[in-house]
């Protein structure tokens, strides 16, 4: 199948939610992640749809049956004084893979991280990965062997959040 003409990216809107919480749902079964898998359709639209977006979504296309996706939004480099473009999390449906619908996101977000004057475009990949490590190293990608992902969540991010920063016994407000 031509790449060019069976498959379109377009931005993710409302009526796509569903179909992005099957496609993040799937993902999650893939990484064999699903029990940490909470998000909701309610809790992505305000996220990507709602008064302050977190993120945006690019769905691939093949014909009306969305195919993949990819979430991705801006970080900072302090180091190049810019913002960059993260790619949270890119997936292909099973029955859709093997076409380059993959390298079609990835291409497609380089180039929106080329447009909007970014200084980087960087994601995590699992180490046991080794056929998407090869896929991304094949890309021009450099997999950092020095940085680990550093996480607080949960129960050790409310307490790690009430703990006095200045002395007091009372933490920030809450906005």
């Amino acid at each position: 199948m031509d790449v060019q003409s069976a498959f379109r990216i377009a931005p993710a809107t409302p009526a796509d939610v569903p179909q992005v919480l099957a496609m993040i749902e799937g993902l999650a079964e893939y990484e064999k992640l699903r029990h940490l898998c909470i998000a909701t359709e309610a809790s992505l639209h305000a996220a990507l749809f709602g008064r302050h977006p977190a993120a945006e979504v690019v769905l691939g296309w093949e014909g009306q049956t969305a195919a993949a996706f990819a979430l991705f939004f801006h970080n900072f480099s302090t180091f190049l004084g810019r913002r960059g473009l993260y790619l949270e999390d890119l997936f292909v449906r099973p029955a859709f893979r093997g076409r380059g619908y993959g390298r079609a996101l990835l291409v497609h977000l380089a180039q929106i991280a080329v447009a909007r004057g970014c200084g980087r475009f960087e994601w995590a990949v699992l180490d046991w990965n080794s056929t998407a490590i090869g896929f991304y190293e094949s890309l021009g990608a450099t997999v950092l062997p020095d940085w680990r992902i550093t996480r607080v969540t949960g129960e050790a991010l409310e307490r790690l959040a009430a703990t006095p920063v200045d002395g007091s016994a009372e933490p920030p407000e809450r906005a």
